[in-house]
């Protein structure tokens, strides 16, 4: 089948398959949103002029018809099409023939992968979102249910000073927050408009880029068409970095709960049925799902610098090198999307053991509880600090097992709700409603 670049020769069948690679696969994730494209594109073209408004009406019914039917689950490229706006160009022109043929006018297939690729991943970045706030839903839920439950916490993976899980929870609920917030930086560089930049240079027809961009419900422009090419890699990156972001929060939970699990800890349990088992020993209760979260999350954590690598000593404008970044890309979203579903799960469903502090050997995390005690008392800090340090040595230490801490962010102050007011402002700064009032009425679905 002809390719929309071809002219008269004909690639090499090795050199096609090898440079098409799995943008046929991937093209599926694009579909939706080349259809998009095309539909703000043809508008647009119309009112400069360069489509009749018949054209137009008719163009802009048969792509919608198309939306629907590269939405549907079982879509699939045709043999011997290369890539989704081939495919997409191919369906319009055998409803409407040569009319179909006008879309591609004024605009390259550089421009239109860029278009693809920004709506996909503001779109995957809005899912996101919404499971992080799910996710961080859970966890505040945790921390106010868990507050009074105290714990060691621990710096060097020695013990330390105490801890409650509803600190534990909390401060994990706070890090998807700053999450959330990078989350929301990577949205304002992927809401940025860069049809209208064709090969990377612009086109000598009377575009109106700024039509387009109302159309589609960017945020703005990328201005320059230069850039526009150039931010292709650059986007990925910062997009990839933001995913590393919220990885990192889950994937370290991941970890706590691996340790907590161990019968050495023996904080926290689950349900049999959300553990593993071993072959020969009938004890076991394996986190394999904590453990598979973590490594899942390292493996996202490394996106960012394949990203960088791949796209490293590359000159401006375009090269065939940034087809692969889908590859690595596209597939962490849904892997992300798993980890934050797999640890609600288990969090559901965790018991958390009591008074873990009361035991002995605890006893040392309530030193500084002993040295402030004593300061209270009129000691100069370092002569407390020097005294308890001395009653340990020759163990003559005594505890009580309590804690004071009224301080914000503390043990007895969480501050839930001033964390939760961050997180809604994180939240009411995506421009969701006008990006979806945007995608329907290109639809006409209003």
């Amino acid at each position: 089948m002809e390719k929309l670049w071809q002219k008269d020769k004909v690639s090499l069948k090795e050199v096609e398959t090898f440079t098409v690679g799995k943008d046929r696969e991937l093209d599926l994730l694009l579909a939706p949103y080349d259809v998009l494209g095309s539909i703000a594109h043809v508008t647009m073209l119309g009112s400069v002029g360069l489509l009749e408004a018949e054209e137009v009406d008719v163009l802009v019914g048969k792509l919608r018809e198309i939306h629907a039917l590269v939405s549907d689950p079982g879509f699939a490229l045709e043999d011997g099409v290369e890539d989704i706006h081939s495919q997409v160009e191919l369906m319009l022109t055998r409803m409407l023939g040569d009319t179909g043929k006008k879309i591609h006018s004024a605009r390259s297939r550089n421009d239109q992968v860029l278009v693809d690729l920004k709506l996909f991943l503001r779109a995957e970045l809005g899912k996101l979102a919404a499971e992080v706030k799910t996710f961080f839903d859970l966890l505040q839920e945790k921390s106010e249910a868990y507050k009074e439950y105290l714990f060691p916490g621990y710096t060097h993976l020695q013990l330390a000073m105490p801890s409650s899980f509803g600190l534990w929870f909390g401060a994990y609920a706070e890090s998807l927050v700053d999450d959330m917030i990078q989350l929301r930086a990577a949205y304002t560089v992927v809401n940025k408009n860069p049809l209208g930049s064709a090969a990377g240079y612009g086109s000598s027809f009377p575009i109106d880029r700024a039509q387009t961009t109302r159309l589609l419900g960017f945020g703005d422009l990328n201005y320059n068409v230069v850039y526009a090419q150039m931010g292709r890699g650059k986007t990925e990156r910062l997009v990839a970095m933001a995913l590393a972001g919220v990885a990192e929060t889950v994937g370290r939970l991941a970890m706590d709960a691996c340790l907590y699990l161990n019968q050495n800890f023996d904080f926290i349990s689950f349900p049999a049925e959300l553990t593993t088992g071993s072959s020969i020993m009938p004890h076991k209760k394996n986190p394999d799902v904590f453990e598979l979260i973590r490594s899942h999350c390292n493996r996202i954590k490394a996106l960012p610098n394949e990203v960088m690598m791949m796209t490293t000593n590359l000159p401006s404008g375009y090269h065939r090198d940034l087809q692969l970044l889908k590859e690595h890309l596209f597939p962490a979203f849904a892997t992300l999307t798993d980890c934050l579903r797999m640890a609600q799960l288990m969090l559901r469903n965790v018991s958390i053991r009591k008074d873990i502090l009361q035991d002995e050997k605890y006893k040392y995390v309530f030193s500084v509880e002993v040295v402030n005690r004593l300061v209270l008392e009129g000691v100069p800090f370092r002569d407390a600090y020097r005294q308890v340090g001395m009653d340990i040595e020759s163990g003559r230490f005594a505890w009580e097992g309590k804690v004071s801490h009224t301080h914000v962010g503390s043990i007895g102050n969480l501050c839930t709700g001033e964390i939760l007011k961050m997180m809604e402002d994180a939240m009411h700064s995506f421009p969701f409603a006008q990006v979806g009032t945007a995608e329907n009425s290109l639809l006409g679905k209003i």
